[in-house]
């Protein structure tokens, strides 16, 4: 098999593609892609292709919907690159309260024989306050923003946590000492905030003006998820007028390096060596596992579906979640007097996906029939 990879992915994890795969810049008709920060909105996608794996957590450089609708699955590595942006986080607390990136500037301007004296003069104008005791507010309880929440409790914080859609997994991760509250809550309490929330058209710009000003005065800000989820305008303004004290991004553009009490941080989330090879390894395990065995995890787009391999044959079918689509594929495959050993359907949103093994050979003209039924989009035989 052919897998393309459109950046450069650590070798710990391409070296588990066995001799049975190709892998390259340079493949043609690929059957799998790897990817990390590559834009593949122009991306003309071959025919050929059955699945991208995003060496990271955002997939906004991916066409999902469009991917969707050809039965390409788009996998990412939730909670592979956690602890790396979780100890930029703890560094952004930091860094958003003492104005240490002011200080280290100013400091190697200074000249002369009395450097020691200039220090001690001028060091009262980067002064900031301790983190310990303060209320911070993390929205967004992810792998990340557990992580961080977690880490900002034994840093002695008091730590509000929001997120309408926590997982039972992160709720049992998540310290007893967070207490859950609503946006609202946050804004009015927390001293500092620091957004973990994925980029939606709900949550675009949900920090601007009017967020803003619920907040208390002299908030710090700490955007370490995406750039879009802060309005630039009414930050800008609200930095000029003090209502926010700090804003430290990890998404520099040409409007945050104007601002003033900015810490612009080039996009360094992700940018540990562990980071890189945990990425790698859980993409190239996805793709190999649903390319190998029709197996879907982590997919952004397709249910996660898992079904331990039985009988002959393997019958994977990308369909649209319509009624009686299931029955209608069932029946057509006893048609052909094949027996269905095993069988699993799961759905999401408006595509899902079955699995079925057969004690039989299934040929192409079966193939020719369930793919010729009303919302199936694509077909394999494993």
């Amino acid at each position: 098999m052919n897998i393309l990879t459109l950046n450069k992915i650590s070798k710990i994890g391409t070296d588990r593609l066995t001799a049975d795969y190709t892998v390259g810049d340079d493949v043609q008709n690929p059957e799998g892609i790897l990817v990390r920060s590559a834009a593949m909105h122009d991306y003309v996608m071959p025919d050929s292709l059955l699945a991208i794996a995003r060496a990271g957590a955002g997939v906004n450089n991916i066409p999902v919907d469009a991917c969707a609708q050809k039965g390409i699955v788009v996998f990412n590595t939730p909670g592979a690159n956690a602890n790396a942006v979780k100890e930029l986080a703890i560094a952004a607390l930091l860094l958003g309260s003492r104005d240490i990136v002011g200080g280290v500037k100013w400091a190697e301007g200074l000249t002369g024989d009395d450097v020691a004296k200039q220090v001690e003069k001028g060091k009262s104008q980067f002064v900031g306050p301790e983190i310990t005791g303060k209320k911070l507010g993390v929205i967004g309880l992810g792998a990340i923003g557990v992580m961080v929440a977690n880490a900002a409790v034994a840093l002695g914080m008091k730590v509000y946590g929001q997120d309408p859609y926590l997982s039972i997994k992160s709720a049992w991760n998540l310290s007893n000492n967070v207490q859950m509250a609503t946006l609202a809550e946050i804004y009015t309490e927390c001293d500092y905030i620091s957004i973990h929330a994925p980029l939606t058209p709900d949550t675009k710009e949900f920090i601007n003006k009017t967020s803003i000003a619920l907040m208390k005065d002299g908030v710090r800000i700490l955007n370490l998820a995406r750039g879009g989820l802060v309005n630039n305008a009414d930050m800008a303004q609200a930095l000029e007028d003090g209502k926010v004290a700090k804003y430290v991004t990890d998404f520099p553009d040409a409007e945050t390096l104007k601002m003033k009490n900015v810490v612009c941080i080039p996009h360094l989330g992700a940018s540990t060596p562990e980071s890189e090879d945990n990425c790698a390894v859980m993409a190239v395990d996805q793709i190999k596992e649903y390319l190998e065995h029709g197996n879907i995890i982590n997919s952004v787009n397709f249910p996660n579906t898992e079904m331990a391999r039985s009988g002959k044959t393997r019958i994977c079918i990308i369909h649209k979640n319509i009624p009686a689509i299931l029955s209608n594929i069932s029946a057509e495959i006893a048609s052909e007097n094949i027996n269905i050993e095993n069988m699993i359907n799961k759905s999401k949103g408006d595509f899902a996906y079955t699995i079925v093994d057969c004690n039989s050979d299934v040929n192409d003209v079966n193939v020719q029939n369930i793919s010729a039924i009303e919302g199936v989009i694509r077909v394999r035989i494993l």
